[in-house]
């Protein structure tokens, strides 16, 4: 039986090479999956048949060409896992948790002068 951190344990042990013929696998599996042609997603994408072919292969890959394929197979939502957001540190978030106001003060009413009209 395969658990998930088997296939994590898996992919740090695969070579470079092995992993563009991944990624260069979940491209083809994508466009197969949307029934299109090489020559229809590479028009798509702004490449070339070719540069496709060999991306398809694990033969040929650049970092463009990879968002290019994602975005014309509307797939870009996988690159999220990049995304980096803020976090604030619990000691912070308590810190903020303190200082808000827990109840309304008195008001204070200030004297004006009368007006000399």
């Amino acid at each position: 039986m395969i658990t998930m951190t088997d296939k994590n344990d898996n992919i740090k042990s695969t070579g470079d090479a092995a992993i563009l013929e991944l990624i260069g696998s979940y491209i083809k599996q994508q466009r197969l999956d949307q029934n299109k042609s090489q020559i229809v997603l590479a028009r798509e994408a702004g490449i070339s048949r070719s540069t496709l072919n060999e991306f398809e292969k694990g033969s040929r890959s650049n970092t463009l060409t990879l968002i290019q394929l994602l975005r014309a197979l509307d797939k870009l939502s996988i690159l999220n896992i990049f995304k980096v957001e803020q976090q604030i540190s619990p000691i912070k978030l308590a810190e903020i948790e303190i200082s808000k106001r827990k109840r309304a003060s008195k008001s204070k009413i200030t004297k004006t002068k009368k007006s000399e009209w």
